[in-house]
């Protein structure tokens, strides 16, 4: 009886074991899509907040192109997120269901076993049996294994109640979690069907804008060219007063010659280390705000055959934000494009971060910053409503994904 009873328990003991890093695994994987659902939801609202309120619709229809581009590709992958939660949940709503018929059946088990028990024990209950049952032992030895054996089988029938208690409140629990389970995929599917009408929408107006665009396309035209020129404007800006600054840097080292890297002081070397070692981990330039536009080549958004170059990331932001330093430095040169803007160049070691389209200014050429110090007030655009901070990398002479240093931008 003890080694039948031993290899139960163990038995119980997998199967539990099994049960329970299952449901981990899988508490886990749906925290961590309930996260990203929440950051895909908090998406689209700053997008509403920030790029898409009424007061923007006066932009160019390029910034509205992009803008619901954006937007649509957000709410797409909000839909695929919530399926996904969706179907974790079916999984473990059948998991429970396969779970809750075998305890249910280990619970008859259990208590037909009981029954059984009590029923001989009933059987055996005066104290006379039981003593005349140590009495008859032939020997002291025989008497000592009966009393023992007596102790074990008292013991087991607590075991085998407490097991029935046990088995009782898991049977209750996975019941309760199937109900929960059940409203919560309710609940999801409810939403995604409302993201998938929005979703509509905004294809459907998608799909008005890009044939007002086609029946006016020289108009689109013209909006792509004025942005690649203003952007082109900014970036050899930024990159003459970066070569400059090489170039007074290493000529003060004493270093003559052309260069495209900064000879480093100790000083610039350990500063520098600091902030390689801190590559997808910095702060963002601006204390809230959205990645409106990414770095690297990117497809049109109404002619998908026409690329485009991004050389840094744009950031849209509430009116009033003011752009913050991403780590220490020196401000080596502050930047007035003409027709333009305002712009600042920290220089962190060997790396130069750029921080473009400020309306005022609240430092100079030749200050020391500290990470997160303001360096001025980023300008809204009165035409579109838009608040955006162009923000710039490079090390030394070589230009870098912010996206690959800045914390999940």
């Amino acid at each position: 009886m003890r080694i039948a009873k031993q290899y139960s328990a163990y038995i119980l003991f997998v199967f539990l074991v099994q049960l329970g890093s299952i449901a981990y695994g899988q508490t886990n994987e749906q925290k961590a899509l309930e996260t990203r659902r929440e950051q895909l939801l908090k998406e689209i609202e700053d997008i509403n907040r920030l790029l898409f309120a009424e007061k923007k619709q006066k932009g160019t229809v390029l910034d509205q192109m992009e803008v619901l581009d954006q937007k649509i590709n957000v709410r797409q992958q909000l839909i695929r997120v919530t399926n996904q939660q969706a179907n974790l949940l079916s999984r473990q709503i059948n998991a429970n269901i396969r779970n809750i018929s075998k305890l249910r059946e280990d619970l008859e088990a259990l208590k037909e076993e009981y029954a059984k028990m009590i029923q001989k024990s009933y059987q055996n209950r005066s104290q006379q049996s039981r003593l005349m049952f140590l009495l008859s032992s032939e020997n002291f030895y025989q008497a000592f294994k009966r009393l023992q054996y007596m102790k074990q089988y008292t013991q087991f029938r607590k075991e085998q109640g407490e097991d029935i208690v046990r088995k009782t409140e898991e049977l209750t629990q996975l019941n309760n979690d199937l109900t929960n389970q059940r409203k919560e995929k309710e609940v999801l599917l409810a939403d995604n069907l409302k993201a998938k009408g929005e979703l509509m929408g905004e294809i459907k107006a998608q799909k008005e804008l890009l044939k007002s665009i086609r029946q006016n396309e020289s108009k689109y035209a013209s909006a792509i060219k004025n942005k690649r020129q203003e952007a082109r404007k900014i970036e050899q800006q930024i990159e003459r007063l970066i070569r400059s600054a090489i170039a007074a840097s290493n000529k003060k080292a004493g270093k003559s010659g052309t260069s495209n890297k900064f000879v480093l002081t100790p000083e610039a070397t350990l500063v520098a280390n600091n902030f390689s070692a801190n590559k997808g981990k910095l702060i963002w330039p601006v204390e809230k705000g959205i990645k409106q536009q990414g770095f690297g080549i990117y497809k049109d958004a109404v002619y998908p055959g026409i690329k485009h170059q991004s050389n840094g990331v744009i950031i849209a932001t509430d009116e009033g934000a003011r752009a913050r330093a991403v780590f220490e430095g020196e401000v080596i040169a502050i930047l007035a494009v003409p027709g333009g803007n305002k712009g600042v160049q920290i220089k962190h070691g060997n790396f130069i971060s750029t921080y473009y389209n400020l309306s005022n200014l609240y430092v100079k050429k030749g200050d020391k910053v500290s990470l997160k110090e303001e360096l001025g007030e980023i300008y809204t655009n009165r035409y579109n409503g838009l608040t955006q901070l162009k923000f710039y990398l490079y090390r030394d002479a070589t230009r870098l994904n912010p996206e690959e240093w800045i914390y999940r931008l």
